[in-house]
């Protein structure tokens, strides 16, 4: 890709993110994602019906009658996105490819952090930490974030979850909403992943294709596993072979629903030949509703 072509890509980006960012997602995110908790603002005098132990004695005793203290929501937090580079983001087989759905989700995400005044860093991961990008504030950074996640070229292949959820909890001291967008398709992570849960408001956002979960009956075809780099011939009119391929599928699927339940995370859930805006907003909205 040309630096001109990057350039054109990341402003078309740009501006779909930003608007979906200022039309849809503003209030839901605000409602969505609170701040770290309740800060001290002033003290005014008390009135009838204060909770009395909100009342600030030693100015209550400075003045002779009672004052209170009024405490404001501390709204600005630290969003991290902890992004899969894997292979497997270049498979697609209806829309786009998985790759191009992730940047445009991570985006509108970045936009939306940032216009709610809280800070967004990004941890870019395969089956290695690849690229870590600090929290930061202000358009210029979400840009940066854009260029990166268009135009970076991955070291490896491989998906370990594990390993960049790991890295985050090590990192990150300070507790933090996580988007981890990936298309989870990874092993031995349930025991990362519960642990991040615990420390971070950690939200999964899993981007697949439904060529992923399906087999057609197709006969003899070919199957190129990007991420090792293999290819085999199966012969999908087996029935045996297409039985096989789904009980594989639907023990993955089983095994990540019992985790995110386990761990009372919400999930949002894209499909290349979807539109990404109705899953977050549904997400927004259902944790507004909690809060």
């Amino acid at each position: 890709m040309t630096s001109a072509e990057l350039i054109k890509q990341i402003r078309r980006i740009e501006i779909k993110s930003k608007g979906l960012s200022n039309q849809l997602f503003s209030g839901e995110y605000h409602s969505a994602f609170k701040g770290k908790g309740m800060a001290f603002s002033e003290v005014r005098e008390y009135q009838p019906g204060d909770d009395i132990r909100s009342i600030d004695w030693n100015v209550t005793a400075r003045f002779g009658h009672p004052f209170v203290k009024i405490f404001e929501e501390e709204r600005e937090m630290t969003v991290m996105l902890l992004v899969d580079v894997s292979a497997s983001g270049s498979f697609g087989t209806i829309a786009k490819r998985k790759r191009e759905l992730i940047t445009e989700i991570c985006a509108t995400l970045a936009f939306s952090t940032i216009q709610n005044n809280d800070k967004i860093g990004v941890i870019l991961f395969s089956d290695e930490v690849e690229k870590y990008i600090p929290p930061k504030k202000g358009r210029k950074h979400v840009l940066h974030i854009i260029r990166e996640l268009i135009g970076y070229t991955p070291i490896s292949k491989g998906t370990h979850i594990a390993g960049a959820l790991q890295f985050l909890n090590n990192l990150v001291k300070k507790r933090s909403t996580v988007f981890l967008v990936s298309d989870f398709l990874s092993a031995n992570f349930d025991d990362a992943f519960k642990v991040v849960a615990r420390r971070h408001d950690l939200i999964p956002i899993r981007v697949n294709d439904a060529g992923e979960f399906v087999l057609p009956d197709a006969g003899l075809i070919q199957i190129f596993e990007p991420e090792q780099g293999t290819q085999c011939w199966i012969d999908s009119s087996d029935k045996k072979v297409r039985e096989a391929f789904y009980k594989k599928v639907q023990s993955s699927e089983d095994a990540l629903k019992k985790l995110f339940r386990t761990t009372g995370s919400d999930v949002c859930r894209v499909n290349t030949g979807d539109s990404y805006v109705i899953p977050l907003v549904n997400l927004f909205r259902k944790r507004g509703a909690r809060v």
